[in-house]
């Protein structure tokens, strides 16, 4: 028997085949891997964390968002709503399976939605579900969902994992070993995880809309910015999101495909009511605002890929353009400083009863645009005399620290992140803030399906928000995704979420050529 020699895209390949005592050769099917740059996983929690561009490939919802970021099916195949009763009621496929072979079923949903719901596991998408009044099972395929009050995100909401209620029944939903080894029904199943390191997952040939085509999808982790660049150009990574600046370096080689897509992603310094510097200084935070050069932050840190934030809304249809933005003016910004009693001092720092203006930004480690923005913002508000400095510490302390550069946006329903962050106690209000006509605004608008109420519902909550804003907002930023050329099937047209999440919403019809 004689042994032939094949390479495969790059791999050798040792084949053997003998017919009528002649050696044939033979094509074997190669295993197709994509590696993704990704940031580092402590669990795979989608219930209980906010977000996570892994979660979208182990797990559906009952609805789905397409390309367009509409709500499609997911693992209801159909609902009906009784607007008498405020009840949603899904009609779920048949032959989803969890990934451990056990049927998907409504209790699970209902198991889910309740968890997320329950104060004690202190759940970021609480919010979403609080005007929830009843969970009914009608059959194993059938689930409805009675509401107090009009929630017209709810379907939107629904996009949210449903969970396997008979592997984590009685467990901590914090802190269950489940989410370091999560079963699921999307397309990819966890095959290893090695800490620190990378998630390895492969294809999910039983998924019920289809098996994927790429058979093994790798997160990589690599949480710097700049060693996502060189792993991309090494070929140690097959995708990545990058920064503009790194972005530009793959923009002219044929082996690479650039997206640089448009999001509904802001950045802003976020102030934290709950120090006492803003309990005595709130009235200073116009003065902050006037003093950035947004546009010299858009030009300086992500290459002109921006637009000018003024509000949370500026990507979504429910937009009001017709409020204060803030435009730069560090002559205004000075003038609103003096008018509350602040006085000049001899070091070029103002100073308010005998203490100087000023405070300090936390940055998250590794996010290098936040890191570069944070620090010129710091540097034009010095220009106008405020004393303003970055820190970039190991964990972030949500209570502790006087303000941080933030990033949140929505690229769905204008409920989503509007809502749960500047309304007052929610679960992703981290900044304290609190104003009685922002939360009367918001609640009106989500209570009703009348797009002409709505739109004058946010207008008057965008209006109530600049008037008393709680963030000194920066930009809205593109998401600069890097290919491999011959991955296909990437939609450059999708809005992407906070942090460029979004871009595996198809994944399953990926493929690599």
């Amino acid at each position: 028997m004689k042994k032939g020699l094949l390479t495969m895209a790059g791999v050798l390949l040792t084949v053997s085949l003998v017919s009528a005592g002649t050696t044939v050769p033979v094509l074997a099917e190669e295993e197709t891997t994509l590696v993704y740059g990704s940031g580092d996983y402590t669990r795979i929690n989608p219930a209980m964390d906010e977000h996570g561009e892994i979660n979208i490939l182990i797990f559906n919802g009952l609805t789905a968002h397409d390309g367009e970021n509409k709500v499609v099916p997911g693992l209801a195949e159909s609902w009906d709503f009784d607007d008498e009763t405020n009840t949603y009621t899904f009609h779920m496929a048949e032959d989803a399976k969890w990934q451990d072979g056990e049927p998907v079923t409504a209790e699970d949903v209902k198991f889910t939605i309740e968890a997320i719901m329950d104060p004690e596991n202190g759940s970021e998408n609480a919010p979403n579900y609080e005007d929830v009044e009843e969970i009914n099972v009608i059959d194993d395929h059938t689930v409805a969902f009675k509401l107090e009050d009009k929630n017209v995100a709810f379907l939107d909401y629904m996009t949210m994992a449903v969970l396997p209620k008979h592997l984590l029944e009685g467990e901590d939903m914090q802190t269950s070993d489940f989410f370091r080894n999560p079963v699921g029904t999307g397309p990819y199943k966890i095959e290893s995880w090695d800490e620190g390191q990378a998630i390895t997952l492969a294809k999910n040939e039983d998924y019920f809309k289809g098996e994927p085509s790429i058979d093994k999808v790798v997160f990589k982790i690599v949480p710097d910015d700049n060693a996502k660049a060189l792993q991309l150009k090494s070929g140690e990574l097959d995708l990545a999101l990058l920064t503009p600046k790194d972005a530009a370096a793959f923009a002219d080689d044929d082996a690479y495909t650039c997206y640089d897509m448009k999001t509904a992603d802001y950045r802003g310094i976020m102030f934290n009511f709950g120090n006492e510097y803003w309990q005595k200084n709130r009235d200073l935070i116009p003065a902050v605002c006037y003093g950035l050069d947004r546009q010299a932050i858009i030009d300086a840190v992500i290459l002109g890929q921006g637009m000018p934030a003024y509000g949370p809304l500026q990507r979504n249809v429910y937009n009001y353009e017709d409020v204060e933005h803030y435009d730069y003016n560090p002559e205004k910004a000075k003038e609103i400083l003096e008018a509350a009693g602040c006085e000049m001092g001899d070091d070029g720092f103002y100073y308010r009863d005998g203490e100087k203006v000023g405070f300090v930004i936390s940055v998250s480690a590794g996010d290098q645009v936040r890191i570069d923005m944070a620090q010129i913002a710091a540097q034009e508000l010095k220009e106008i005399g405020m004393d303003v400095s970055v820190e970039i510490p190991a964990q972030i302390d949500w209570a502790g620290q006087m303000a941080f550069l933030i990033g949140w946006g929505s690229p769905f329903d204008a409920d989503d992140h509007t809502y749960k962050v500047f309304g007052t106690d929610k679960g992703a209000n981290y900044s304290s803030y609190s104003n009685a006509d922002v939360d009367k605004y918001l609640t009106e608008a989500r209570q009703s399906a009348d797009p002409e109420v709505r739109a004058e519902a946010y207008a008057n909550f965008q209006k109530a928000l600049a008037e008393d804003p709680a963030y000194a907002m920066i930009c809205y930023i593109d998401a600069n995704y890097v290919a491999d050329s011959n991955i296909k099937g990437i939609d450059p047209d999708t809005i992407m979420g906070h942090h460029g999440v979004g871009i595996f919403w198809n994944v399953a019809d990926w493929t690599i050529e």
